[in-house]
């Protein structure tokens, strides 16, 4: 039974992950920060037969006493304080988590591995927003990064410190540069969830407006479900590589907004919109579309669920878990 270690299991990307691997027959271990993390239960309910371990990726010593209680085959690094806007009002500790971390996770694997640097392969997330003010439309693996944001910075490091230890100590390392995906599970700071719950607030008489920064900004948005099978894929190579993970396609806010309000019923969405200029970033990045080309041609990987379908699903989604709080 291959044995796998997840930290970041609480987000949305460590549950999907975890249940495509224990549908695989897979041993699932994930790390957890704290004892009393509030999330624990919803991985204790979500992923039933999961190995919980308590540790952090900003303590080198507590990894490695993971990993000697997981003894996994595939360590997927997916932790990160990942809120692109909190980057800017915590930089020092966006950096220590996002960036640090990174480098805590490859040295703990390494000094696990002993003499045999290929014994845990190892899965590095990466991100679209280390492309920031991009260079070249689509973005490939070959773009030059140009980040723009405290977290995007924390990223190019980890992105680059785990493409050093594969090539320094021939370690099984490889970094899937995905750009958004998003899902029922994504956390309600960001946009898409935003939306998807105010959409289904107000189609429910709960809320009156939604508010809102840059209408404007693209981003190529995926379902995280088919995301993380890209993840899987990539650790299943004879040889460790980088991978871009997208859509291929590019939506703005306004068309999130239109499709989410559609999807409830209602087609005057711009009455229910406020913009605010608190909500628009310091720097922001205003086209974000990837090519998975590479990752088609040699993982076989391409997404299934389309962007329609993606914010149908979270709206629906929202719906029925607002009419449960409000009791209706």
């Amino acid at each position: 039974m291959p044995r796998a270690f997840i930290t970041g299991i609480t987000g949305q990307d460590g549950l999907y992950l975890g249940e495509l691997l224990l549908s695989k027959g897979y041993e699932v271990y994930g790390l957890i920060r704290g004892q009393n993390n509030p999330k624990r239960g919803l991985v204790e309910q979500t992923l039933p037969g999961v190995h919980i371990l308590t540790g952090d990726l900003t303590d080198l010593s507590s990894l490695i006493r993971a990993l000697e209680a997981a003894k996994p085959d595939e360590f997927y690094n997916l932790g990160a304080i990942s809120f692109v806007a909190y980057s800017w009002e915590n930089a020092s500790l966006t950096t220590e988590v996002t960036a640090k971390g990174v480098l805590n996770a490859l040295e703990a694997v390494r000094l696990y591995s002993g003499d045999n640097p290929r014994k845990v392969r190892f899965y590095q997330a990466s991100s679209s927003e280390m492309f920031g003010k991009v260079q070249q439309v689509p973005q490939n693996e070959d773009t030059l990064l140009w980040p723009r944001s405290p977290y995007g910075v924390a990223k190019v490091f980890g992105h680059y410190m785990t493409i050093n230890y594969r090539e320094s100590y021939g370690m099984h390392a490889s970094s899937g540069v995905l750009f958004n995906h998003e899902s029922p599970r994504r956390g309600p700071e960001f946009v898409t969830r935003k939306v998807s719950q105010a959409v289904a607030r107000i189609s429910l008489g709960l809320q009156e407006k939604i508010v809102l920064g840059n209408l404007d900004a693209r981003r190529d948005w995926g379902f995280a479900g088919d995301y993380v099978e890209a993840m899987w894929l990539m650790l299943q190579q004879d040889e460790a590589d980088d991978y871009v993970i997208s859509t291929g396609e590019t939506h703005s806010i306004r068309e999130l907004l239109e499709k989410a309000f559609q999807a409830a019923g209602i087609s005057d969405w711009e009455n229910y919109v406020e913009q605010n200029p608190e909500f628009m970033r310091p720097a922001e990045v205003d086209l974000l579309i990837g090519s998975s080309a590479k990752a088609s041609k040699a993982l076989g990987w391409s997404p299934k669920v389309g962007f329609e379908e993606l914010v149908t699903m979270m709206v629906q989604n929202d719906i029925a878990e607002q009419k449960a709080l409000a009791g209706l």
